[in-house]
This record gives structure tokens, sequence and C-alpha cells, in this order.
């Protein structure tokens, strides 16, 4: 199938409810949306397909492309790994202009190949389109197939260009890959009834280790996180798996409905985010999997431990939420986390004052409304100067947010937490609800906020140097110990 011909199937998405409300012409155009002038574009489908592959960890990425194409899409998520390094590691053709004028990219790109094969003896190659290679017409098929032949490992081309549009679709083209040449591809010998499959969870910050424990005390066995910590083994064995759940939305929607289709496994979109919604998860992870064949005691074993857990769970948050009670949050993110992360929020008793629906789908505006009192506290996209607007006001006593927006925090003097992919703190499962409160409240209370948001000394009424000493240089020294002493006290008892 051409890149073309498969970009249109997927704006054609049986399971995806917005797109089948559009009409025909409409839905030929697919889901990108036209570009402000002067404006940052967000990501491209590149970028998009490795954020859902590269952390699979022992594989062997390699982008086919100039070097910035690498230099800027590595790493770009925080997911965390606990086998191979090798996922770490940049790979690139490393294009040039010479090499383009010439032909030379098929070469290249073959020549790559048999190098890390020969070096790292990975499971697999995943070899990553670019608009450059793209543009060009370089056959990444043929000299994946001739390379996989070859040096006897597979080799798997990802038909994601930049300009083949956002970096949604780029999520989905990465599943399409997984589906064409990964899923299916090995048997496992150790097949259970209990085995399940969780799709679009990243471990960011090693968050789905939190999570792990609890299917495993339910006996679950994940036999793939698609692509948090994934191996490529168990991900070319995730079609045995009884019951798929889909966690970041509509990214791998595709993904999920196929292998309904192909393999007969049943899927559910859920969310590990908040006390309610980690027990909503395991219900249903527990009653498809017994609809499927398991042991019918599975959902009474799950009422028991989510009994246990929250009863732990609610007594650690007890502290918190009396500190936290009516305080008033700025959320500005999107996706999964713009209704998931208000939904655990208002659990602890906060009050949200503002959410983006950016990046969001209708699902998920959806479910936003649901949970905001005021439908006019969910803003699908605030300019900078408005956020500074509100948070100077003091309307917002915290915004969660990207790190992007975290500087119209800081000069708002309003305290501020990371909730996007960089964060540095794991947030789901129910010890991941704790930690998020811990670090709201760590942010809130900090007493650097009461000092910064302070008038300056020379700010104040009947100030003057003149009037305060003979010698102004001499009251501006008292003045600078006199404050340093104070912050030296206030860091001792810290």
């Amino acid at each position: 199938m051409s890149s073309q011909a498969r970009i249109q199937a997927l704006f054609n998405e049986p399971a995806c409810e917005k797109n089948q409300a559009k009409d025909a012409s409409t839905r030929a155009k697919g889901c990108s949306k036209p570009l402000t002038p002067g404006a940052a574009a967000g990501g491209c489908a590149f970028d998009g397909a490795k954020i859902v592959l590269q952390p699979v960890t022992d594989v062997a990425h390699l982008v086919h492309g100039p070097l910035a194409c690498e230099g800027n899409s590595w790493d770009n998520r925080g997911a965390a790994s606990s086998g191979s390094a090798l996922w770490r590691r940049s790979f690139t053709t490393d294009l040039t202009e010479l090499d383009v004028v010439m032909g030379q990219g098929e070469k290249k790109l073959f020549r790559a190949i048999r190098e890390i094969v020969e070096t790292y003896a990975p499971p697999a190659v995943f070899v990553y389109s670019t608009c450059v290679t793209a543009l060009i017409g370089d056959d990444l098929d043929a000299v994946c197939f001739r390379a996989a032949e070859r040096f006897g490992t597979p080799v798997v081309p990802v038909h994601a260009p930049g300009f083949a549009g956002s970096k949604n679709l780029g999520n989905k083209l990465a599943g399409e890959a997984l589906l064409d040449h990964v899923i299916g591809a090995y048997e496992p010998d150790d097949v259970g009834p209990t085995d399940v499959n969780i799709l679009g969870e990243y471990n960011l910050s090693g968050e789905f280790w939190m999570v792990k424990p609890l299917l495993e005390a339910l006996g679950m066995r994940v036999r793939a996180c698609i692509p948090g910590d994934a191996r490529y083994r168990d991900i070319a064995g995730a079609h045995t798996a009884r019951v798929n759940m889909m966690v970041c939305s509509t990214a791998l929607i595709n993904m999920a409905r196929k292998m309904e289709e192909r393999w007969g496994i049943p899927y559910f979109e859920g969310s590990f985010y908040g006390v309610s919604d980690t027990s909503d998860a395991l219900r249903q992870l527990a009653r498809l999997l017994v609809a499927e064949g398991a042991d019918r005691s599975l959902v009474d074993r799950a009422e028991a431990l989510i009994a246990d857990q929250e009863a732990r769970i609610w007594r650690r948050l007890a502290p918190y939420r009396a500190r936290l009670a009516g305080k008033r949050v700025l959320l500005n993110t999107g996706g999964v986390k713009s209704w998931s992360v208000i939904a655990a929020l208002q659990e602890v008793g906060m009050e949200i004052v503002g959410a983006a629906t950016k990046k969001s789908t209708d699902e998920d505006k959806a479910r936003i409304k649901a949970l905001l009192k005021d439908e006019k506290h969910a803003f699908d996209n605030m300019a900078p100067r408005d956020l500074y607007a509100l948070l100077a006001s003091g309307k917002a006593d915290i915004m969660l947010s990207g790190g992007r927006t975290q500087f119209i925090a800081l000069k708002a003097k309003t305290p501020w937490l990371d909730i996007n992919q960089e964060r540095r703190h794991p947030y789901a499962g129910y010890d991941g609800m704790v930690e998020l409160v811990r670090q709201i409240d760590l942010a809130i209370h900090n007493p650097v906020w009461e000092q910064v948001r302070a008038p300056a000394p020379w700010d104040a009424e009947g100030f003057s140097i003149a009037g305060a000493s003979d010698d102004g240089a001499d009251f501006i020294a008292r003045t600078h110990r006199k404050f340093a002493a104070t912050a030296a006290d206030e860091l001792g008892e810290c």
C-alpha cells in the first residue's frame, strides 16, 4: 500500500466517532488543521511516530534523513526503561545535499542497517522515513526487505514523513507499522487466560511500574505495554492477549480496532490517573477477561483489591485534602490528561478554574464538560497574555501545564507544576495520585511565594534613603544583611 493510500485509510477510521460524523468530502481532507502564520506548528507525523516507537527498548531506531531530524526527535518523551539502553542511542543516515543530488540515499541506508546489525545485533531495526527521503523517492520498503533477507534480522519500515500530517497521525502510522510488520510475527508458548495489552502507555517517569504490580496482584499478565518499556518480542506476540486497554485517548485506536478484527481481542479506553479511574480500569479489565474465559473469581478479587487500595490511599491523602481543599487549579494541557487529571484533583476537593481542550478529542471534551461546573472554564487555546492575566489576578492558586508555559506562571508569581511528558515524577495509579497531590502541596505552600509577592523595601510607603541613614550605602548594606539572615533562618528550618 502506498503512503498516500495508507494515510487516506487512516482518515476513514471506523472506530473514530468524530471522523464518522463527517461527510465524505470533509473526511477526505483528513484531520489536519491549517497552521497559523508565525505560530509554532507543533509535532509532525515523524515526531508522532518516534514518540510511539522509540520507547521499544531493545530495537535500533534508524532515522533515514538529515541529522537534524534525529537530533530534534531524540528522547522527546521522558519514557523510562528497565532493560536494554539501545533505544537511547541515536542512529541516522545523516543525508547531506551531496547524497541527495547523487542519489546515494538507498545505498547509505543499506550500509547503515548492516553496520547496526553487525555491531549491536538487535532483535529488529526500525527505519523511519523523513520529509527529505520521502520527497526524493527512496524505496524504503525495498531496502528494508533486502536488508532483512541479507542479515536475518527484521527491518521494519515506518512511513511517517513529517509533511504527512500532525503528530496524532504519526502515532497512527506507527501503529500501522507494528500491525503490518511486527504483531503476529512471534508465537509465545506461554499464552494464558489473563494476558492483557496496554496500548498508548509510555511509562513516563516510570509511572506504569506503579500500575503493573496491581495487575500482577490479580494474576493478570501484561503481554505487551505498547510502547512503554516494551521489547520487540513482547509486541510481536501481542496478538495472543485476551484484552486490550487503550490509555492515551485515540492515538492508537486504529491498532486497537484492527487487533479486534484480526484476532478477536476486545478493547476499551481507560485511564490510570486518579483513584476512581484506576479502580474503574481494574474493574473493566477483570470483567472483560472473565467474558473471554478467565475464572469468574477474578471480578471478586478485583473488587477486594480495589477496596483495600482505596482505603489505604484515602488514609494517605487525608492530610493533603485538608491542606488543598478549595485550592484553585488552572490546567493547561491536552489529550487524556485534560479529563483524567480533572477527575483526580476534584477527588481531593480542589477546584478547576480552567482546563485546556487543545489536542483533545470530542470525547475528551465531552468528559471535561461533564466534570466541570461551568462550561466556560473549558478553553480550546488561551493566549499567553490571557493565561498571565488570569494568574496575575489571583484567580488560580497553581497552574499545571507543560514546560513551555512555566515562565508565564513564574512571571505572574504563581506556583507551577509540570504535568506533561517532561515531568520527573510518576502520577499514575493509586500511589501516583498521592505523589501528584504531594507535589501540588509542595508547590503551593513553598515559602518562596510569600517572599516574591511581598513588596520590595524600597517600595514601602515613606521610604527614603536620605532619611534612613546619613549614608544611603550603609542603609542598603544593612537591608541586604537583614534579608540574607532571614533567608538563612528559613533555609535552616527547611
